[in-house]
């Protein structure tokens, strides 16, 4: 039909471009801060959950380990009351002591077959506390050899462990870097009151038909680059609100990070001196078994007489 004619309908289309840059925005420089910080504190939190993975299985395993040797020595108390008890009750038959005499042996025979059969029952625990774990039956252990070194720490070394674990301990380091998000969140909450500027630029192009027009439809095109300066003045103290609850968040976080320091200095003292005293009883109990030794000897001696 003719060009004015809108018998077969008409058609306008176009399409625009645009981009943006941020020249100055400090409320997103300290926002990209602190992810950074708070992704190192992730990392952080899973290299320490990773450490309590590994002291969790050994103090499971270790756990096995001493409830077997528990479990050996009620076994061998029971069969040296089962053997006193088999002695008094001859003598009571011979009449050298009275039946209270065999009551006790009795007695003490019983409690010592109690802490056999509640030990056997806290071994078997300790076996599935293990398999829980690590998701499969350990039936059995490599236990530790009669020669595992016991050895003295150098008293000296105490500050040498607290300097050390406040340099590498994975949970103040953790506390470090949520402090350090934690500042930078609230710088960010400052910088929400600081003037922007940014900068973008646009391309369009757009073809409209007039149906009413003895013209073909022309196509335009447009360009522009802008630069944005914005400032808040106001926003009802929504603002000021999220800054002091920035600077209140930060100052528990910094809080939380010398609690976290303190108790790193004193759970490493602690455990220092607690590996001072296990190994002077260690000694002392390995002196009290050679003491026990030579007792035994002398007794088979004397009965041997």
């Amino acid at each position: 039909g003719p060009g004015h004619s809108f018998e077969n309908g008409f058609n306008s289309k176009g399409y625009n471009l645009s981009i943006s840059q941020a020249l100055l925005n400090f409320e997103a420089w300290y926002a990209f801060k602190s992810a950074k910080q708070s992704d190192q504190q992730a990392a952080a939190n899973l290299a320490q959950a990773e450490q309590q993975l590994i002291l969790k299985v050994a103090t499971a395993y270790f756990n096995v380990l001493r409830t077997l040797d528990n479990l050996a020595t009620f076994r061998a108390e029971e069969d040296a009351a089962s053997r006193v008890l088999e002695q008094t009750r001859e003598r009571f038959e011979v009449g050298l002591i009275p039946i209270t005499d065999v009551y006790d042996s009795q007695a003490s025979h019983d409690l010592v077959r109690v802490n056999r059969l509640v030990e056997e029952n806290n071994l078997n625990q300790a076996y599935e506390a293990l398999e829980a774990i690590t998701g499969r039956p350990h039936n059995n252990l490599e236990t530790l050899n009669s020669d595992f070194p016991i050895e003295s720490l150098n008293p000296s070394s105490l500050e040498e462990w607290v300097n050390l674990a406040l340099d590498n301990n994975l949970a103040i380091k953790s506390a470090q870097f949520d402090f350090a998000a934690k500042k930078d969140d609230a710088r960010s909450a400052r910088a929400t009151m600081f003037p922007t500027l940014d900068i973008s630029a646009g391309y369009g192009w757009n073809q409209s038909a007039n149906p009413f027009s003895f013209f073909p439809a022309a196509a335009s095109e447009r360009t522009n680059i802008t630069l944005n300066f914005s400032y808040p003045l106001y926003a009802g103290g929504l603002n000021s609100a999220r800054k002091r609850q920035a600077y209140y968040t930060r100052d528990a976080s910094e809080e939380a990070l010398m609690k976290t320091q303190r108790d790193s200095t004193q759970s490493t003292r602690n455990n220092y001196r607690s590996v001072e005293t296990d190994v002077l009883a260690v000694q002392a109990r390995a002196q009290a078994i050679i003491s026990a030794e030579s007792a035994l000897e002398a007794t088979e001696v004397g009965a041997e007489v």
